[in-house]
């Protein structure tokens, strides 16, 4: 600190901001640098998912939020509801700058997503071909094969729909409500309802996997297959970018913040299901890019919506992808020279 140069500004992430926040004071006013704390949730309310509102240390931690927060002399948050939750009970001004994928998170040309379901048929079963091929050589997954006469890759005949979701495996997700919606998917094929059968991916690692991974495997489905792989930080957005639809069950420990992992998935023009909080509208837009649900039985008709007739050209499924398609987001870049530069020129 003594060695090197004073910055201008001194940028922090909250959470986490205990005790960052009262360190990065510190160090500003020694530097006489100005702080920007960026605003993705509350510390305090993470807290309370363990040790409940109530509790001592949670009841410490809302205090010391609120206190070092206002000590900051620029805001930035992630949606306007938690831009009015600072003003309205902390007395901090911000400025909402939203979330944005990386470039990286677009949509996989067919070519890209064979290579990745071929590597990933090497160690999950639900991406191996289903049927025999006629050829000794074909190459081949559940999705895709490569045309032996133009040695073009073509999506596979009768393949199944590829759901997607990513998890930490924390407390904040229910992925109950996703395993009984796929119970209930299973109940309306065996019905007679023309539907695809089903390869569900669930990324991700967390303390919670070896459990819901119990749950999975008392799960007897003929149409639909479930696989939990840790992906290769390279393959996720490939993968993302290959899938039919996302499904989130991220719900916000304050309700003020939004799942990057549905910003990632409307990167790759992917439609989202979501489960609903309350400032989610600010991110999907119900029946125009993607559809938000609040039980496993609304899910489960939603999934039952969307894919009857699959792999149809129409559809909503088809519409929502064509709807994000048009959206042009503005990319980080731009929205930080849109939305913070002129906040820092203020000063200058």
């Amino acid at each position: 600190m003594l060695r090197m140069d004073p910055p201008s500004y001194v940028l922090l992430q909250n959470p986490p901001g205990l005790p960052s926040i009262a360190v990065a004071w510190v160090a500003c006013l020694f530097w006489r640098s100005k702080l920007i704390i960026d605003w993705h949730n509350y510390g305090y309310t993470i807290m309370s998912l363990n040790h409940g509102r109530n509790h001592p240390l949670v009841l410490i931690a809302k205090w010391y939020e609120k206190l070092f927060g206002r000590l900051s002399d620029y805001n930035l948050c992630v949606t306007d509801a938690m831009k009015e939750d600072l003003w309205v009970n902390c007395n901090i001004k911000a400025v909402t700058l939203y979330d944005r994928p990386a470039s990286y998170f677009k949509e996989t040309p067919l070519e890209l997503q064979h290579q990745l379901y071929l590597k990933l048929a090497k160690d999950y079963e639900p991406f191996k071909p289903h049927t025999e091929s006629v050829s000794w050589n074909a190459e081949r997954s559940a999705f895709t094969e490569r045309d032996e006469k133009s040695g073009d890759v073509i999506k596979s005949r009768g393949r199944p729909a590829l759901l997607i979701s990513s998890t930490s495996w924390t407390e904040d997700e229910d992925f109950s409500v996703l395993l009984k919606a796929l119970e209930d998917y299973e109940q309306y094929v065996n019905e007679g309802v023309k539907l695809p059968a089903l390869v569900c991916v669930i990324t991700g690692k967390g303390p919670l996997k070896e459990y819901y991974n119990g749950l999975i495997k008392k799960l007897h489905f003929k149409h639909i297959q479930i696989c939990t792989p840790w992906l290769e930080a390279e393959d996720y957005p490939v993968l993302l970018g290959s899938a039919d639809l996302g499904v989130c069950l991220h719900k916000s420990s304050s309700g003020l913040d939004l799942p990057m992992k549905v910003v990632d998935m409307f990167g790759c023009c992917l439609p989202v299901c979501a489960i609903y909080f309350e400032c989610l509208h600010e991110l999907v837009k119900h029946n125009e890019n993607g559809l938000i649900f609040r039980d496993s039985h609304e899910l489960a008709e939603q999934l039952k919506m969307l894919f009857l007739g699959f792999p149809t050209l129409e559809g909503k499924l088809q519409l929502f992808r064509k709807n994000l398609r048009a959206s042009k987001q503005l990319s980080w870049d731009e929205s930080w020279d849109h939305t913070v530069l002129p906040l820092l020129s203020q000063t200058e």
